[in-house]
């Protein structure tokens, strides 16, 4: 009876499955993803957006305590106000409308325009407002919403190109203010720019005017929103931006140029304003004391005042030179030279020309000193700048590679100094030389902490008294990469927070959180309890409010929980297990060292948390290969509320299941991969198998991945669905060995599977992509094991390769083979046979496998030429190989079609050489250069490739 029951199960079971469909191409455009998530301050209401890869997207808003739910199809760029009482967002037009005007070609002013959508929380109905282009809450403020009008369409221009929340608008239009609480308008003509204070208390604006509409008056205009007053801070034409208001809202600061409107060089100023004042003045123009001759004040630079408001940052810049109108454009030589002396090579010149020219220097200004003079902090042998204590700091921490630049070339980065600037007199003092790592100042600017990779050591310099501390002498925990297998220095674990009053600075080792005190004075504590080592654990600190910025770039956080962490504080770290590959959290106090209390450890991998700012209330998606992502909340990461249900559809699909395997390499070495079994998995049965890799992915374990036509990687879900097994391995290097490296891990794993019987060891491919398009080439050189194998971007010929162009970086590839990935630690004349030995190219008489080769003509990582080199070896040797060349694509595909086109050829072409299925017509017969665009090739025929 019992056998009975069991079979019975198993033939209802294989019924079950067998009513689910493979995946085909055509789901792709409606699977969906979380897009961004919010809480309102106080933690009563969130929002939501569901994505597809193709289509309209949803907004989802509802309470956390209650019943109350909304759905906006099409919903995007959301935001709460500061009193957690309104919702506004954008709603996109429909994406059908926007394909049907881009086919009609209509002009950007035609084109469908998005609305504004608001709600009133504790309601559901939602005010709309047609053609809105930005939208403003103010930082701190209530019941204000400012948004901006498309112009009106016989008068639009060019569509702005900024991000819409952050854009200065520069396209003018009208602005709407819009009182939420007492439901009143106030439009604003000809806007071109507009801020809050961070309070809400006042709107600063800028007016273009127009020849169209005299009576509307052009200059810069401060509204007091409390007494509804206005103020005129520059009257008349001009361009003007960059609206800073100091920390309490009252004092004001912007450029601006009044320059005839076809005059190419602008002669800009900053100007400021205080409530004492009627106008604005102007602050800073080019030639006052401190700033260069031939210099001025930058028009692309931020600006920001220090969060004490006495002392306003701004960029300075060379002036550009204007065209020479004497000449045209035929009597112009055209060319590019190349000097051994440059900082970069030409192409990364070029590359980064339009930036240069954009790029300012960080100086300074006493805002109320009765004889101002600006400070230069950084200039071209000094560029970059962090500010400390907010601003207040009398220095800044600055730093160069100036004279090593070169070394990029070779090294891949470069070591820099460090030098404190000071804002009163920009004198400077170096205190940090030819430094291999990463510095930051500490949040109060009583540190500098830096990392030093030659040395794998943590050091921290006090400013007060110039001494350096080494932070881990006589420890025996590592905190520079324990598994580094590239040939450069290891890289740091990191650095985590800051403790108020820079009491103590929190870094990484490979599984546990250290508190350092900066100033040496007190013995480091481990603030996991060695938790994490004793149990693989590796823990990170989770930045509950999302806003966490350490680094004090100009301009950074203004409030102290954006900085620091309190001294006894408890805080949550996110947990990773290297043996299950399961993730979690616990919760760790900063002030004790005990063992991390445990919240939630599963098989699934987790978002980073998104925490309510006045409340202890979290949103955070949890998902797994197997369950498709989804948002919950929860006040203790013990319980929690499921808020969203992305791709019910799965369930009509044999998707999957992954499992963590283990084996051991010939060589004696322990490794992990991932084997994704189809759904309805048969262990009677015989399945192919597609190995796919790159580097490490056991990691990943738990990650879900949707079916989509992705860029170069192996579509797993897609091929798994249909029957296939796929198997990801890891992979360690030995230096100056990638290719054996390859063969030591991925075949001894192959071979490992192969033991099972449910493994046709005949049907196995091997699928990758750039490093992995590399080792897909140097693999089938090396045996036949392989029936069938398809290698993107992939590297045929280190020797030809090594002296290379990265186009889409401008950057020489020999420190890609001396420093990092390829790992050859040698220069091509230090060791030739390293470069030979490894490269494909060289063994292709080997080669019996079928290939297929993706290599795009626009690739600004690897070489087209390189996939061209493999190509044309194998064609001449008679073997069956491929090439794709996706005209104008980069590295990894960008255009949607072309992602859609491979990954049907893919299919094709493994399930003919490890299905047995028919061959495409672009196997076999090619498609001539006369059909292209015309004929696919993708029909099935009896012919043989």
């Amino acid at each position: 009876m019992r056998r009975i029951l069991l079979l019975l199960c198993c033939c209802l079971a294989s019924l079950a499955y067998g009513q689910k469909k493979p995946l085909d191409h055509s789901v792709y455009d409606s699977w969906e993803a979380l897009g961004e998530r919010r809480l309102t301050n106080d933690g009563h209401w969130y929002f939501y957006t569901v994505t597809r890869q193709q289509g309209d997207a949803v907004l989802y808003a509802g309470s956390t305590n209650g019943p109350v739910k909304i759905t906006v199809p099409r919903g995007a760029d959301a935001d709460f106000s500061a009193d957690s009482k309104y919702l506004a967002f954008l709603i996109k037009p429909h994406y059908k409308d926007l394909r049907q005007a881009k086919i009609k070609k209509k002009k950007p002013a035609d084109m469908p325009k998005d609305s504004l959508g608001i709600v009133t929380l504790g309601g559901t109905a939602i005010v709309k407002v047609p053609r809105v282009r930005t939208f403003k809450f103010a930082d701190k403020g209530g019941a204000f919403l400012a948004y901006q009008l498309e112009p009106a369409a016989d008068t639009a221009k060019k569509a702005p190109t900024e991000d819409p929340k952050k854009s200065s608008g520069r396209e003018s239009s009208d602005l709407v203010l819009r009182n939420l609480a007492a439901g009143t308008l106030r439009t604003f003509r000809s806007v071109a720019g507009y801020a809050f204070s961070k309070d809400g208390k006042q709107l600063v604006y800028a007016v273009q005017g127009s020849p169209k509409t005299p009576e509307v008056k052009a200059g810069v205009f401060l509204h007091n929103l409390e007494k509804n007053t206005a103020r005129t801070l520059v009257a008349g034409k001009g361009n003007f931006s960059n609206f800073v208001f100091d920390e309490e809202g009252e004092n004001i600061a912007f450029t601006g140029e009044t320059d005839p409107e076809k005059k190419e060089t602008k002669n800009f100023r900053i100007y400021f304003a205080f409530p004492g004042s009627d106008t604005a003045q102007v602050l800073v123009e080019g030639d006052m004391p401190g700033i260069p001759p031939k210099w001025s004040v930058s028009g692309e630079a931020k600006i920001g005042f220090s969060q004490d408001g006495n002392k306003l940052f701004f960029g300075i810049a060379p002036d550009r030179k204007p065209k020479d109108t004497t000449i045209i454009e035929s009597e112009v030589a055209k060319l590019d030279i190349w000097g051994y002396k440059d900082d970069y090579l030409q192409p990364m010149q070029l590359k980064n020309a339009d930036r240069e020219s954009k790029r300012s220097f960080l100086s300074v200004i006493d805002v109320f000193n009765s004889n101002p003079k600006v400070i230069r902090l950084t200039d071209e042998r000094l560029p970059d700048a962090q500010l400390a204590d907010r601003g207040n700091a009398p220095f800044v921490l600055a730093s160069t590679d100036f004279g090593r630049r070169a070394q990029q070339q070779w090294l891949g980065g470069t070591s820099r100094d460090y030098y404190l600037v000071s804002t009163t007199d920009g004198s400077r003092k170096k205190i940090i030389d030819d430094l291999s790592g990463s510095a930051e100042v500490s949040p109060n600017g009583q540190y500098v902490v830096y990392f030093d990779r030659r040395k794998g050591n943590w050091y921290s310099y006090i400013i007060k008294t110039g001494q350096v501390v080494q932070l881990n002498a006589g420890m025996v925990e590592k905190f520079a990469d324990e598994l580094n297998d590239v040939p450069d220095d290891a890289q740091s674990y990191g650095l985590a927070a800051w403790t108020e009053d820079d009491r103590s600075v929190l870094i990484y080792d490979r599984y546990d959180i250290w508190s350092f005190a900066p100033d040496g004075k007190s013995k480091p504590r481990n603030l996991t309890n060695g938790f994490g080592r004793a149990n693989g654990l590796s823990f990170r600190y989770e930045n509950r409010n999302g806003r966490f910025s350490r680094l004090n770039l100009p301009f950074g956080p203004g409030s102290d929980e954006d900085r620091f962490l309190k001294s006894k504080q408890h805080i949550y770290v996110s947990a990773f297990s290297e043996k299950t590959k399961e993730n979690g959290f616990y919760r760790v106090n900063t002030g004790t060292a005990k063992d991390p209390e445990l919240l939630l450890m599963g098989k699934f991998k987790y978002s980073p948390l998104t925490k309510a700012k006045d409340a202890e209330l979290y949103l955070f998606d949890k998902g797994n290969y197997m369950q498709s992502p989804n948002l919950y909340f929860t006040t203790d990461l013990k319980t929690e509320t499921k808020l969203s249900n992305t791709n019910p559809q799965q369930a009509n699909y044999n998707w999957g299941t992954a499992e963590l395997v283990h084996w051991t390499t010939p060589k004696g070495y322990k490794s992990d991969g991932i084997l994704y079994k189809p759904e309805n998995f048969d262990p009677l049965k015989k399945y192919p198998m597609i190995v796919y890799f790159y580097e490490k992915l056991s990691e990943t374990l738990y990650s879900y991945q949707p079916p989509a036509p992705t860029p170069s990687r192996l579509n797993i879900p897609f091929f798994v669905s249909n029957g296939y097994l796929v198997f990801a391995p890891d992979i360690s290097y030995e230096i100056g060995q990638p290719g054996p490296s390859a063969v030591e891990f991925i075949n001894s794993g192959v071979e490992s599977l192969k033991k099972n019987s449910w493994v046709d060891g005949t049907k196995i491919g091997i699928q990758g992509q750039s490093w992995g398009g590399y080792q897909v080439a140097y693999l089938i050189t090396q045996n036949d094991m392989y029936a069938a194998a398809w290698a993107g971007a992939p590297v045929a010929n280190m020797t030809s390769a090594y002296g290379g162009i990265r186009w889409e970086s401008g950057m020489n590839r020999q420190f890609q083979y001396e420093r990092t990935q390829s790992r050859i630690g040698a220069t091509l004349w230090e060791k030739p046979e390293l470069y030979i030995q490894n490269s494909p190219l060289f063994m292709l008489p080997k080669v019996n496998t079928p290939l297929a080769i993706m290599a795009n003509d626009a690739d600004g990582a690897v070489p087209w030429y390189q996939g061209i080199e493999l190509f044309t070896g194998l064609k001449r040797l008679g073997k069956p190989v491929w090439l794709l060349n996706y005209n104008g694509e980069a590295h990894n595909l960008v255009e949607r079609q072309n992602r859609k086109d491979i990954q049907i050829r893919e299919q094709q072409f493994f399930d003919y050489y490890l299905k047995g299925a028919k061959a495409p017509l672009w196997m076999t017969g090619g498609i001539p250069a006369t059909e292209k665009g015309r004929s696919w090739g993708f029909e099935l025929t009896d012919d043989k490739p």
